[in-house]
């Protein structure tokens, strides 16, 4: 029976042991990401948001690039720990990177001048929620994953490898496989600080 949507709020979490196991087809992961895609909601509904999912070869190849790239930016006596973690997210199965198109958000800005300073925060909000649809959805699926930021140290590479459209903004990365380890305990602050009801 599937999860109720509470409870697969409450189980994703940020999985960092992954293997390259999918519990899931290559067929059912686009399935899923491309649900996510059409109805995560977006400001003015411009639907700015695009995604690039690498599979197999090409997953191993986004973090190859990273880990050349952080190896021009990071002492080498120090960067045993850095390819530690670049080698745990290629571990993964897969990797799922967020892009804003920043043609619609440009056009918007013209076309609504009034709003032209919020439409590149909107659209990070709804790549936000997108993100995280596609994450809880995965976890559903039984993949664990993890959000990472090496942008835009590694924009230029990716952009050659994947032939990506120059107006995609390269905004988070998301390795994902299947789990290998369980996250750690998570701590939580108390809600009555966080949330305030008023009537």
């Amino acid at each position: 029976m599937a999860k109720s949507f509470y409870q697969a709020v409450e189980d994703r979490r940020s999985y960092y042991g992954i293997s390259k196991e999918s519990p899931i087809s290559d067929e059912r992961i686009q399935e899923v990401i491309e649900h996510a895609v059409k109805y995560t909601p977006s400001s003015f509904n411009s639907q700015s948001a695009r995604v690039l999912v690498l599979l197999h070869d090409s997953h191993n190849k986004v973090w190859d690039i990273t880990k050349e790239e952080l190896r021009k930016i990071v002492p080498a006596e120090n960067f045993a720990p850095t390819e530690e973690k670049i080698a745990s997210f290629r571990n993964g199965y897969g990797t799922v990177l967020f892009f804003e198109d920043m043609s619609v958000i440009e056009s918007l800005q013209k076309q609504f001048a009034l709003y032209a300073d919020n439409f590149p925060v909107w659209a990070q909000q709804s790549n936000g929620m997108l993100q995280f649809v596609i994450w809880t959805a995965l976890e559903m699926e039984g993949l664990g994953a993890s959000l990472q930021h090496y942008n835009p140290l590694i924009d230029a590479e990716v952009q050659k490898e994947w032939n990506v459209p120059a107006n995609w903004k390269l905004i988070a990365q998301m390795p994902f496989g299947k789990p290998a380890m369980e996250p750690g305990a998570k701590e939580f602050q108390p809600l009555e600080d966080r949330v305030k009801v008023v009537k």
